[in-house]
């Protein structure tokens, strides 16, 4: 299996589905002869040509608007989105049409789309470069929302996306774009939307993550088996909606402790979805109350002050060590 960064891996998906199926499409901006402002789209254009990667106008609208009525007559188009922060200009036509469309026809038209845009800070980028807005989408139905951790799942998840029938925002850790490589094999891999990954087992302690905090909370944990002698459970959610919640309940139920970590805000952050699904599951189990170490209700900081912002490790293990006190 080739050692790959998650841009080549999500570039391997689109050429891959692209190559299978040609209503696959690639719209946005810059995406066509500049490969997209991180080149996830390099070099797409020379195989598949102007018609199926195309350069769109600065309006993403525009985009959105465009792409529903392809979805709606059978394309599936994958839009580019440079920045997930520029994706409030296409809120309103996804919730207003392509997450209802399905529904108000009674099934007579899919909107097989998908969103992909960078997220996440860390990358000393500016204002509306670095938030992470993911409940936005997680919290209208008819849409589903993905986030990938590594190359690998990236490239599986992508492809679930572009054949999912409905619409999916797939936000993409541009902290985690060229972070470290991972073996992702050659053939067809794909992962089912909507389902965590036990990605290490434990005993002590169940922490929940996903996307750019996935590095974190694994070096986290290490240290505090090496420190400390804990034995944690840690789980990558992938998919911030929807999500099966049965594999973390029972996680709970065994440990008896729980730490979600995500870059999101605080108040009404996927977080506290995640605390309410272990609440009416899990409580009579729970050792201690429920921790969470997330970004702040704030503004996203300039790149001055985003590791202030920033969970870390340190935060981390402060939140693993005050659940194991009790």
């Amino acid at each position: 299996m080739a050692k790959m960064t998650m841009v080549q891996a999500l570039n391997l998906a689109m050429q891959q589905e692209m190559e299978k199926d040609d209503r696959v499409i690639i719209m946005g901006e810059d995406v066509a002869v500049d490969g997209g402002v991180f080149r996830v789209t390099d070099k797409l254009i020379t195989q598949f040509g102007e018609e199926r990667v195309i350069d769109t106008p600065l309006a993403e609208s525009g985009i959105i608007g465009t792409a529903i009525g392809m979805a709606a007559y059978g394309l599936h188009p994958i839009l580019e989105i440079q920045f997930s922060g520029f994706s409030y200009y296409i809120f309103h036509q996804l919730e207003a049409h392509a997450s209802r469309l399905r529904h108000r026809s009674r099934g007579r038209f899919h909107v097989p789309l998908v969103v992909r845009a960078p997220y996440g800070g860390g990358v000393r980028a500016l204002e509306h470069h670095s938030e992470s807005r993911e409940i936005y989408y997680a919290h209208t139905p008819g849409v589903k929302m993905v986030i990938p951790s590594g190359p690998r799942n990236a490239r599986a998840l992508l492809i679930s996306a572009i054949r999912d029938p409905d619409p999916v925002v797939f936000f993409e850790p541009k902290a985690l774009y060229r972070a470290f490589r991972e073996e992702v094999p050659e053939e067809e891999e794909v992962m089912e939307i909507g389902v965590p990954q036990k990605v290490r087992e434990g005993s002590d302690v169940t922490i929940i993550s996903y996307g750019a905090m996935m590095p974190v909370t694994l070096e986290a944990v290490e240290e505090l088996q090496e420190s400390d002698q804990v034995d944690a459970e840690v789980f990558d959610l992938l998919t911030i909606s929807p999500f099966d919640d049965t594999a973390i309940a029972e996680s709970v139920q065994k440990t008896g402790r729980a730490v979600i970590v995500h870059e999101a805000p605080r108040s009404f952050g996927p977080a506290a979805e995640i605390i309410a699904r272990l609440i009416e599951k899990s409580f009579y189990y729970l050792e201690a109350p429920i921790e969470r170490v997330t970004g702040y209700d704030i503004v996203y900081p300039l790149f001055a002050r985003e590791n202030a912002y920033m969970p870390d490790v340190e935060r981390v293990k402060q939140a693993v060590r005050k659940t194991l006190a009790v």
